[in-house]
């Protein structure tokens, strides 16, 4: 199922979850939005995906943060604090009786319009808040043979005219960018910056790995990664150089090693860009880089979920 960073197996049993509408749970054939409900009408509304391990949401606060940040930059009042809207989502775990291998996608917008118009004014109900938990793994083979890149025409924009740094329901920048690289026969779309510098993946951060150093953009034209800035923050603790900078196609090209990070599948190596192998052939993969922060990362998903539910 789906391609790219987002392989998965099908598992019968999200065919009975219950999905959280406005702190309601629905059987799934039964969840439904109004048509004139923002994000449908609009995509007006801000989300966050999320991982379960161990019965715990990792990295919560970071998630929260920033989901409460994007709706106050579009003026968008969430109705439910932190706390409230986290208690929601365990009890919605917990009456899914879900434990681990969960993705969770957290969803709100900015609730029901009187008529199909865009201006916020018209909106006459609270925010929509919708809550889907589901049985979900990475496949093990996108793990460990990577992904194909395609770079895309279609670039990262300026904040002023739609701040790459919100995390929105108006995605359709990124699937334009992944309708060309799927086109190319690529899993996933490359999306260079305004200035022709590499920016970002249509939905994971892009990394690559020269002279022992991991690479990343400078940040100014992608989401505020949770799993990107967890990566950064995990090769500085181990004494890797890490740099957030400007770089072109041609520094891809030549790296030893490159990889894409999301909070889905984690760290995923990638094979091939624009035709390009990665590193040598016959290079095993994922490689030493990739290995090192996966067990990075892993551990610190772990002490994570060793603190426990936050609420």
């Amino acid at each position: 199922m789906a391609h790219g960073t987002h392989d998965y197996e099908d598992d019968p049993r999200n065919r009975d979850i219950l999905i959280n509408i406005g702190g309601t749970l629905y059987p799934r054939e039964d969840a439904k939005v109004s048509v004139f409900d923002s994000g449908y009408i609009l995509g007006d509304g801000v989300w966050e995906g999320l991982r379960v391990h161990d019965g715990v949401i990792v990295f919560l606060e970071a998630h929260m943060k920033r989901l409460y940040e994007g709706a106050k930059a579009i003026d968008m009042d969430i109705g439910v604090t932190k706390a409230e809207l986290i208690k929601r989502l365990y009890d919605t775990l917990d009456a899914n009786k879900m434990h681990d291998g969960v993705h969770i996608r957290l969803m709100v917008t900015r609730g029901i319009k009187a008529t199909p118009y865009q201006d916020p004014r018209v909106t006459i109900s609270p925010a929509t808040i919708v809550i889907i938990p589901e049985f979900k793994a990475p496949m093990k083979a996108t793990l460990d043979r990577g992904i194909r890149l395609f770079t895309a025409h279609v670039r990262r924009g300026y904040p002023d005219v739609q701040d790459p740094k919100l995390n929105s329901h108006s995605k359709l920048n990124c699937i334009t960018a992944c309708i060309q690289a799927a086109k190319a026969g690529a899993d996933e779309a490359l999306m260079l910056d305004p200035h022709g510098f590499v920016a970002t993946c249509n939905s994971t951060h892009f990394f690559i790995v020269r002279d022992g150093e991991v690479w990343t953009s400078s940040g100014r034209y992608c989401l505020g990664g949770i799993t990107r800035k967890m990566v950064l923050t995990l090769a500085g603790e181990a004494g890797i150089t890490v740099r957030e900078c400007d770089f072109s196609l041609t520094d891809v090209y030549g790296a030893v090693e490159a990889f894409v990070t999301g909070t889905f599948a984690g760290l995923v190596p990638v094979a091939e860009v624009d035709g390009r192998t990665i590193g040598e052939d016959g290079d095993a993969m994922p490689g030493p880089m990739v290995e090192r922060l996966r067990a990075l990362y892993k551990a610190r998903i772990a002490a994570e979920a060793s603190k426990g539910r936050s609420a």
